[in-house]
């Protein structure tokens, strides 16, 4: 096993490739730092595929107040209205430092930011690039950025497979390629490791992505937090590709419809009807397949021929297998899209365990609640970097941490759960399906192999789901339909000390607190 380059033993190490990562690596500088990505900088990250855009409100109806009260009521009672109102006041200046960094954003022929609609949102403020092309051009961007700043460390090709902590805290990260393990000692460690979607059989996620820094975390001690909170895009293109291409929200926003295979538009009549918040018209979508109706996405009449030019990436995916977005409906359904839930994190990215931080999908800052606000993510990642950045530098120098042998667990592999987990953590959920996979989890968990890391992940949100005896935002009980006011408060997860199960206790909404006291 190899050290990690004296030259920068003992520097931050941020784990993830993604905007998050890219992000924190940024504003850490000019503080040396590792970056270590799994793939190569410009594959694998779900930031990338972002197609809906930033949410901020630079529109002149629009205020950081509005955007805050649609954020919390998408998030269904469990968000914390001051992370809310913090991140909301931040994201103009969030796109404004994006600029900075290169990104071009969609103006008018007078400059003005061109400003699409979403679902929940209550006003035009997703800010995007090339209509659907936002995540690929930011990403472009940053990677371009990060490579010409000599104070990060790009590390591609290595996988953090633990983190090494002592009665300090973290002491580094055990990381491995094709060929080799690295040791690399550091006393602040950031993950930015993305979500979890590659735990399920239809996700719009790079099947990599399957919760491995939330593994990281936990079986380090950190607690997690919201682990039951995923949200299912409803309109992935059903077209037999795994993973499933997106057909973005802002598709509805411009007033495309939801029709079975017999022209019935059944989000009729239903409240905002398409522009519901996700889950309810994933759920809409998932009851109207579950009788036997394929769904579809109809864009011909509010778009027509117009709808190349508005989303060419879409039209392209579309067109690559047969269908003409202009004159045919596109085929739909539900696929898993962003996890809620995460490393549970304070206002500085902070987690529970001395020297770890966690940034992006990975952390759950209690900004998204039980259900994400459409364009939410992206502005997460950048501003809450620039928060765990600053605590990074604020905090004191740490003599380097010996070094000691550590086994090397196997690489990650989650190919024979996506069944196991699809089938009992889907959109509707019950008691006995839940048990059912916490049975068949709690095994594979623990005694070590290349299911262990995914199946822990999946175990905490099979956990959480069947303690939440109510339905919430992206968590639904088929046997407990209803939200129930005694159910206000937050799941908190860690795995016990004698590293061979969970404990789950409730948490108040407030951003979880350090130290972290939960039941034994």
């Amino acid at each position: 096993m190899q050290i990690g380059n004296s030259g920068h033993a003992g520097c931050p190490i941020v784990v993830g490739g993604g905007l998050a990562g890219l992000m924190t690596a940024l504003r850490l500088a000019p503080q040396p730092v590792v970056l270590l990505a799994k793939v190569p900088l410009t594959e694998g990250a779900a930031s990338a595929w972002a197609q809906g855009g930033i949410a901020a409100a630079v529109g002149d109806d629009d205020r950081p107040s509005l955007h805050a009260a649609d954020t919390l009521a998408a998030g269904d009672g469990l968000c914390d209205p001051v992370v809310a109102n913090r991140i909301a006041t931040a994201a103009p200046a969030a796109i404004v430092e994006l600029e900075r960094h290169g990104v071009a954003f969609d103006r008018d022929a007078s400059g003005r930011l061109v400003l699409g609609l979403e679902a929940a949102h209550t006003r035009r403020r997703i800010v995007h690039v090339t209509g659907d092309g936002t995540g690929a051009a930011i990403m472009t961007a940053l990677v371009a950025a990060v490579r010409a700043t000599p104070s990060i460390a790009v590390i591609e090709g290595l996988e953090a497979r633990r983190l090494l902590v002592d009665d300090r805290g973290v002491a580094g990260v055990l990381a491995a390629g094709r060929s080799e393990a690295c040791l690399l000692p550091s006393r602040h460690v950031v993950l930015a490791t993305g979500g979890l979607g590659g735990l399920f059989a239809h996700t719009t996620n790079p099947l990599s992505a399957v919760g491995q820094g939330l593994a990281l975390a936990a079986r380090a001690g950190a607690a997690l937090a919201d682990m039951e909170f995923v949200q299912f895009h409803p309109t992935a293109l059903d077209i037999g590709l795994d993973p499933m291409p997106l057909v973005s929200e802002a598709v509805r926003g411009e007033g495309a419809v939801l029709i079975d295979e017999t022209g019935a538009r059944f989000m009729a009549g239903n409240g905002r009807g398409e522009l519901e918040p996700r889950d309810v018209v994933s759920r809409a979508v998932a009851a109207r397949m579950a009788v036997g109706h394929r769904v579809f996405l109809d864009a011909r009449a509010a778009l027509g021929a117009g709808f190349t030019d508005r989303f060419p990436r879409i039209a392209a995916r579309c067109c690559s297998v047969g269908i003409d977005p202009a004159r045919q409906p596109i085929p739909v359904r539900p696929a898993v899209h962003y996890h809620m839930g995460g490393i549970a994190v304070d206002a500085e990215g902070r987690s529970t365990v001395e020297g770890l931080w966690a940034c992006g999908e990975a952390a759950a800052t209690g900004l998204h609640g039980a259900n994400r606000l459409a364009s939410n993510s992206l502005l997460e990642a950048v501003v809450m970097a620039g928060a765990v950045a600053a605590s990074i530098a604020g905090t004191q120098e740490a003599p380097t941490p010996g070094q000691r042998p550590v086994a090397l667990p196997a690489a990650p592999r989650a190919e024979s759960l996506r069944g196991l987990v699809s089938g009992t953590l889907g959109v509707a959920r019950d008691r006995d399906a839940l048990q059912g996979a916490i049975d068949r989890l709690q095994p594979l968990a623990f005694k070590g192999g290349s299911a262990a890391d995914p199946a822990l992940v999946a175990l905490m949100i099979a956990t959480a789901a069947l303690a939440r005896e109510e339905s919430r935002g992206g968590h639904w009980r088929r046997d407990f339909p209803r939200t129930s006011p005694a159910w206000a408060r937050r799941l908190v997860q860690r795995v016990h000390d004698t590293g061979t199960r969970l404990v789950c206790g409730a948490a108040p909404l407030a951003a979880v607190p350090r130290p972290l006291v939960i039941g034994a």
